[in-house]
């Protein structure tokens, strides 16, 4: 992988490998290239049934979703011809794991019925330390977190078996690679790793409902559209697939390297189903700010929920994200508009906190708990131990050490130092802060010196 000391800030003219300029080049001359130039979301349906010889995609309201996210695609987020490429494996992709995910669901009928115990959701505006505190919480020997390869492939693959991995592991690997190459400097902003905890806002991915299209494209008609659906089918969609995940590995593992790594933790001759119920002893941590926009529904979904809100100087986390939003979208498109971007995600980060707040004077106060980010960078242990009371599970000197081990594993800086600034993006400094007061001040969340 190409390594980074800092992050550009030319976000007008994202990096390029000279092989993808010039096919990009090639492309646009080529008076045949009209695939590489449009999405078509019925021939995306039909490649991907063809690929698996499956039909069923379970809840069929998800292609509603699909038309309205690739009309938007091809009438606002101006790729390039790679960023059609891209877009088109990965729509293809989420079809597949549908259709493979819903196979499952119909040979196994008790997956349903799995109970997924205590599960803990991190939400919080983007960049308020949720990477950091969720690979914390998920390195508890019996807590389970979504792992990439998992998040890629939720189903096995052909010829992996029921509850085989190797293949998609391999894929993950392919995938963190090219990733790598097309933008080494994301990694520095937002690190990846195929074997780590992933966010699930991938599983929401299969709904085509989540914050992924307007974070990696400008699709500003599917993102208003978003904002005016009932979210319940696609967290409902996403408990059914962390419960097909659950039954692939439903045992705690003794050896935690071992299980994040991907690795079989069922003993030889173990049968998928048989003596289940008393193998479930994991429990889940989930995370992705999405969730913040969505706390009253995830709180439906999941009975056994602790919501763990992040709080950061919205000045300072909002001037990141934006940030991070440019590196991803410049993977997909020539035209970066940074003040553009500003704008629609100082909106939407309002819109959270404001239906987090909301959801919040509903519900019951024990469910919550409030994570500041100069608490977490100071003393994580205090702030993970207050995570694990909250949620019920102990926090003892195996996970102590197994806390200890991950934070040595992730040091800030590790693929190069995040560089950004407010002024890139237009951001007015005294409109931000009484934007964000009331919210800065409910919370007591401490200001930061601008980047």
């Amino acid at each position: 992988m190409k390594r980074v000391t800092e992050t550009p800030t030319d976000y007008a003219r994202p990096y390029r490998p000279w092989p993808v300029t010039a096919f990009n080049a090639l492309a646009r001359r080529t008076p045949r290239s009209g695939p590489l130039r449009r999405l078509d979301a019925d021939r995306m349906l039909a490649n991907a049934r063809k690929r698996t010889g499956l039909k069923d995609l379970g809840d069929e309201r998800c292609l509603t979703a699909l038309r309205v996210l690739v009309r938007a695609i091809n009438d606002e987020a101006q790729l390039t011809p790679t960023g059609v490429l891209l877009q088109r494996q990965r729509i293809e992709g989420a079809l597949t794991n549908r259709l493979r995910a819903q196979q499952a669901l119909k040979r196994h009928p008790e997956i349903h019925d799995l109970e997924l115990g205590k599960v803990v959701l991190i939400a919080g505006l983007q960049r308020t330390g949720t990477t950091a505190l969720h690979r914390l919480v998920a390195s508890h020997p019996d807590v389970r977190a979504l792992m990439s390869w998992e998040a890629l492939n939720p189903a096995p693959l052909p010829g992996e078996g029921e509850r085989g991995f190797d293949r998609r592991l391999r894929r993950a690997r392919a995938a963190e690679r090219a990733i790598a190459y097309l933008a080494p400097a994301f990694f520095a902003v937002h690190p990846i790793d195929h074997d780590a905890p992933e966010e699930d806002i991938l599983l929401l991915d299969l709904s085509f409902m989540s914050q992924t299209p307007e974070a990696t494209m400008h699709v500003p008609s599917y993102a208003k559209w978003l904002e005016g659906q009932d979210h319940a089918p696609a967290y409902q969609y996403l408990r059914n697939l962390l419960q097909i995940l659950h039954w692939q590995r439903p045992a705690s593992s003794p050896d935690r390297g071992r299980r994040l790594r991907g690795e079989s933790t069922l003993a030889p001759g173990d049968h998928p189903v048989a003596g289940l119920r008393h193998r479930l002893v994991s429990h889940w941590v989930l995370k992705t700010p999405n969730h913040l926009e969505h706390l009253d529904t995830a709180l439906k979904t999941f009975p056994e929920l602790t919501v763990v809100q992040t709080h950061r100087d919205p000045q300072v986390a909002l001037a990141s994200f934006l940030s991070m939003v440019a590196h991803g979208r410049g993977v997909f498109s020539d035209r970066i508009d940074p003040e553009a971007i500003a704008r629609h995600w100082t909106a939407k980060a309002r819109r959270m906190i404001e239906r987090a707040e909301a959801a919040r004077r509903q519900a019951d106060p024990d469910r919550f708990l409030d994570v500041l980010y100069r608490d977490l960078v100071r003393d994580p242990k205090a702030q993970l131990e207050r995570v694990y009371r909250q949620a019920g599970i102990p926090f003892d000197a195996e996970a102590q050490s197994a806390a200890a081990r991950t934070a040595q594993h992730n040091p800030q800086h590790r693929h190069g130092k995040h560089i950004y600034n407010a002024k890139h993006f237009g951001l007015d400094r005294s409109a931000l802060q009484e934007a964000f007061a009331s919210y800065q001040a409910h919370h007591g969340i401490p200001g930061e010196q601008a980047h």
